[in-house]
């Protein structure tokens, strides 16, 4: 009679796990600051693209430069992808059929994602053009 010896493949199973999960944890948060990024992005357009909407829609330059600075910074409330927000307006065509230029830019937060160390990627950018109807008044008649 032969007796067969069987091995107990659980050390190498522990081994295996013990070696794979720092790296699925390094690759789940560096999907995180991927995603990060994206949103960011999407967010910085969108937010340009309504406050330069919001601008256009107003009757003087200051009331323009206040709707876009309230709107764009209005959108821009998430910290975790967009952080140190910058709305500015450039008002040098408003006047009727003309057009108001915004340009918002925020930083992608690194704030939870110290594991991985990720690289500062800079500003996302986003500039937005509204057109001013050109049949109404940019100044407040008295």
């Amino acid at each position: 009679m032969s007796r067969r010896l069987r091995r107990d493949d659980g050390s190498s199973d522990a081994l295996g796990l013990a070696l794979l999960t720092p790296v699925a944890i390094g690759l789940a948060v560096v999907i995180i600051f991927l995603g990060r990024g994206v949103d960011s992005r999407a967010t910085v357009q969108s937010a340009a693209e309504s406050a330069a909407q919001a601008a256009a829609q107003e009757r003087t330059g200051a009331a323009a430069v206040a709707a876009a600075h309230e709107v764009g910074r209005a959108m821009l409330v998430d910290r975790s992808s967009c952080s140190m927000p910058r709305v500015s307006v450039d008002l040098s065509d408003f006047r009727p059929g003309g057009q108001v230029t915004v340009t918002v830019s925020c930083t992608v937060s690194a704030d939870g994602l110290e594991l991985i160390d990720p690289p500062s990627t800079g500003p996302n950018t986003a500039t937005a053009f509204a057109a001013i109807d050109p049949l109404r008044a940019t100044e407040e008649v008295p």
